[in-house]
């Protein structure tokens, strides 16, 4: 093959590699009550801009965070390591402060996990004014029967769940993560109860007994429970959080720091159903050939 024929293949090649990204976001784009996607294709010292409703600039906070050749949407990923992350003012939050009754939210993340508890992205905050918890999409919360598990939070007072110390209010998937590996996770909430998926699919966990609940007034053994789906009726705060991607406030500061890549992040104001995003899976991660790259 002459170097004019190579040349001509490798450009093709990069055509079409671009097209396929580009499609899958407008796929994306074209799905019913988008508010906000990120795609992190941005250079680090860059605010991450979303596309939907708004651009929703992502300022990094602690340091720049680096832009890896790596992910299903963009070809591009954030590297999260150490306590860096990104955030975005309460006050530009606009539509992405879903709250109500019985609001509906589907909150999704492309992300590569190297371990330990991490929040990838939403409006919570465990501590201001005694909290300002609305929803958030975490990894591995294990004090409630989530132990590398998908973990979908949902509050409606802002504060722990009474009696306990914490909010024990997220539904947690069956299935577990692996890390070092690419996944697509997601939660959706309908008013009456959270989902958590892994990878494009639910599956239903028996109810059984949650850890730290025992003896706790009335409650001298525990709670006994699903953590998929959870029933939760309160509804979604309007509780005045920032939105922030990557780590959340506690009382000792920034914390629940993501350790890996977050190659996307998606937030809906309408619950996708179980077949849209197993759909959603097979277009981002399987029909592509992501996963079939080694990835």
């Amino acid at each position: 093959m002459e170097v004019s024929q190579i040349f001509v293949f490798l450009f093709g090649a990069f055509l079409l590699f671009g097209c396929k990204e580009n499609d899958l976001l407008v796929q994306l784009q074209k799905r019913e009550g988008l508010v906000a996607l990120w795609d992190f294709k941005e250079e680090a010292g860059s605010a991450r801009l979303a596309v939907g409703k708004g651009d929703f600039p992502l300022k990094e906070m602690n340091g720049p965070v680096q832009r890896v050749s790596e992910g299903p949407l963009s070809g591009y990923a954030a590297l999260m390591k150490g306590e860096a992350y990104f955030s975005l003012p309460h006050k530009k939050t606009g539509l992405l402060n879903i709250h109500g009754k019985n609001q509906g939210i589907t909150v999704m993340a492309w992300v590569n996990w190297e371990g330990h508890t991490g929040f990838v992205g939403g409006m919570w905050n465990e501590y201001t004014d005694g909290g300002k918890r609305q929803y958030g999409l975490f990894v591995d919360l294990p004090h409630y029967n989530g132990s590398s598990q998908v973990c979908g939070h949902i509050s409606s007072s802002g504060g722990p769940t009474p009696p306990f110390p914490y909010s024990c209010d997220y539904a947690a998937s069956k299935q577990t993560l692996s890390k070092g590996k690419w996944h697509f996770i997601a939660f959706t909430y309908d008013g009456h109860s959270i989902k958590a998926y892994l990878d494009g699919e639910f599956q239903q966990r028996p109810a059984e007994p949650i850890f730290n609940t025992k003896g706790f007034e009335g409650l001298p053994d525990g709670l006994t429970q699903s953590k998929n789906p959870y029933l939760f009726e309160e509804g979604i705060g309007n509780n005045g959080s920032d939105f922030t991607v990557g780590a959340v406030v506690l009382s000792r500061g920034m914390g629940n720091f993501f350790n890996g890549l977050i190659g996307g992040l998606a937030v809906f104001d309408s619950v996708l159903e179980s077949d849209e995003l197993n759909e959603i899976y097979q277009q981002t991660m399987v029909e592509n050939g992501f996963l079939d790259q080694g990835k």
